[in-house]
C-alpha cells in the first residue's frame, strides 16, 4: 500500500491517462513511461529476455546476463509485479548468466531457463531456492550459450517438456519425466553449401549457429529458426535431418523471429543489419520462379531500416497489423501496417542514459502497454497513446463479436494489405 501512494501518480496514468493530443495527429502515437524497474545487484548486467505470467496479468519474470563474452560472471531472475516497481517479488542468483527465460502458459510457477553455460535447467517459483531441474554435460548440455528456450504443450503421457536452441547449432527438446530431464536433438543447423576443408582435403561441414526461433500458433509441430549468419530455416518436428526451406533473409545475425498472432502464414525477423523485415511462408515472389527452384532469394513483403542493430522485435496481442522493435541507440518504434505502411507512428528515445542499448521488449497480453530492458539491467514500461493501438469500432446496441470472429476479422485485414505488396498476377502490370 505504502508503493502504491508512492507512485500513485503513475498508477492514475497506467489506468486512465489517454494522450489527447492524438486526435490533432496525422495517425502518430506516443509511449509514456510509467514505471522503471531496477534492481542494485542486477545494475550491472543486462536484460536477455522478458516474459510476462499468463495468469497473473501485472507479473512479469526478467533474466539477466552478460552479452559480451569477455565479461561473464553470475546470472539473475527476477520476478516483478506493476503492483509494487521498488522490489522485485521473487530473485534466484545463478552462477551462470541467464540468456533467456520462458514462464510454463498453464503451470505459471515454472520456468524454462536458458544459461551462458549451454545448460538449461527449470525453476519452480513456489519453491525459494535454486532449480529444480539443471542438465550437466552428462546429459546433453549446449556448448554454447542457450539463446532461447520455448514450452510445448505436454506430451501425450502429460510430461513438460520445452525446447532449447544454442549457438552450438543444436536445436534440443527436453522431457521432465518423473524427476529428471531428458533430452532429444531435433535438428543440427549444418550449412551445406559450405562445408569447410581440412588440412588433408577432409570435408567437415560447418554448423549454423542457432539465435531463435518459435514455434507455429496453430501446427506445433511447424517452427522457424534464424540464425547468426542471417539464415531463416523453416523446419518441422517430424525431419530431424533437412529443414521443409531455408533462405538468406539478412546480411548478419537474426536476433529474433516471431510468427504473426493471428495470420498462420506471416513473421516477423530482426536483425543485426539494422532491418526487421516481414515475411510470408511458402510463397515465392515472381523473380523467384526461376528454372534452378532456388529458393534462397526469397523477397521479405516489407523491409524497414531502424538505422541501428534491432535487438528485439514483437507483435501486439490486439492486432495483427502492429508491431514494436527496439535498437541498440535506445529507440523503441511502433509500427501499424493498417495505417502507414513505411514509417513508424512512433519513434521515442526510451532509455534514460546515452549509450544505453535497449535488448528486449514484450507487449502485456490485456493492457495496452510495453516493458523494455536494456543492457544496465533496468527495465522501462510504457503506455501506448490511443493512435498506437486503434481497433476496429464496435457499434453501439451490437454486442462484441466472438473471439473467432475477431480473428479472421484479423486476417482479412493483414490479408488486405499483403494483396498491394504481393507480386501481381503474371500477365498483368
Amino acid at each position: 500500500m505504502v508503493n502504491q501512494n508512492t507512485y500513485d501518480d503513475i498508477a492514475q496514468d497506467f489506468k486512465y491517462w489517454e494522450d489527447p493530443s492524438d486526435e490533432y495527429r496525422d495517425n502518430e502515437g506516443t509511449l509514456l513511461p510509467l514505471w522503471r524497474f531496477s534492481f542494485e545487484k542486477a545494475k550491472k548486467l543486462a536484460v536477455t529476455s522478458l516474459c510476462w505470467n499468463p495468469k497473473y496479468r501485472d507479473l512479469f519474470a526478467v533474466s539477466f546476463g552478460s552479452y559480451d563474452f569477455m565479461k561473464q560472471g553470475n546470472g539473475m531472475i527476477l520476478f516483478y509485479s506493476l503492483k509494487n516497481p521498488s522490489f522485485p517479488e521473487h530473485i534466484f542468483e545463478t552462477d551462470s548468466g541467464v540468456m533467456c527465460l520462458d514462464v510454463h502458459p498453464e503451470h505459471p510457477y515454472m520456468v524454462a531457463v536458458g544459461f551462458y553455460d549451454g545448460s538449461v535447467g527449470v525453476y519452480n517459483v513456489q519453491k525459494k531456492d535454486g532449480p529444480v531441474h539443471r542438465c550437466t554435460a552428462k546429459n546433453g548440455k549446449h556448448t554454447d550459450p542457450v539463446w532461447q528456450v520455448r514450452w510445448q504443450k505436454d506430451d501425450l503421457e502429460n510430461n513438460h517438456n520445452f525446447y532449447s536452441i544454442s549457438s552450438d547449432g543444436r536445436i534440443a527438446h527436453w522431457t521432465i519425466l518423473k524427476n529428471e530431464l531428458t533430452f532429444q536433438d531435433v535438428i543440427k543447423l549444418a550449412l551445406p553449401d559450405a562445408p569447410a576443408e581440412g588440412p588433408d582435403g577432409t570435408k567437415i561441414s560447418t554448423i549454423g549457429c542457432g539465435t531463435a526461433f518459435d514455434f507455429h500458433r496453430k501446427n506445433d509441430y511447424l517452427f522457424v529458426v534464424g540464425t547468426e549468419e542471417g539464415k531463416i530455416h523453416t523446419c518441422s518436428k517430424a525431419y530431424s535431418s533437412q529443414f521443409l526451406d531455408s533462405m538468406d533473409a539478412h546480411n548478419m545475425a537474426v536476433y529474433k523471429v516471431r510468427w504473426n498472432p493471428y495470420h498462420p502464414d506471416i513473421y516477423v525477423t530482426c536483425s543485426a543489419d539494422w532491418t526487421v523485415k516481414i515475411w510470408e511462408r511458402g510463397t515465392k515472389s515472381a523473380s523467384d520462379k526461376n528454372e534452378s527452384g532456388d529458393s534462397s532469394a526469397k523477397k521479405p513483403l516489407f523491409t524497414f531500416d531502424l538505422n541501428n542493430s534491432v535487438g528485439d522485435v514483437a507483435w501486439a496481442p490486439f492486432s495483427s497489423t502492429v508491431f514494436a522493435a527496439v535498437t541498440a541507440d535506445g529507440k523503441l518504434f511502433v509500427y501499424d501496417l493498417n495505417v502507414n505502411k513505411y514509417e513508424p507512428l512512433c519513434e521515442q528515445m526510451v532509455a534514460q542514459k546515452k549509450k544505453t542499448k535497449l535488448t528486449h521488449l514484450e507487449f502485456n497480453p490485456v493492457y495496452p502497454m510495453v516493458i523494455v530492458g536494456d543492457d544496465r539491467g533496468t527495465v522501462t514500461s510504457c503506455k501506448l497513446s490511443p493512435n498506437l493501438r486503434k481497433q476496429p469500432k464496435e457499434k453501439k446496441g451490437v454486442a462484441a463479436p466472438d473471439p473467432a470472429a475477431r480473428e479472421q476479422a484479423e486476417i482479412a485485414k493483414l490479408d488486405k494489405i499483403l494483396l498491394m505488396v504481393r507480386d501481381p498476377p503474371e500477365g498483368k502490370n
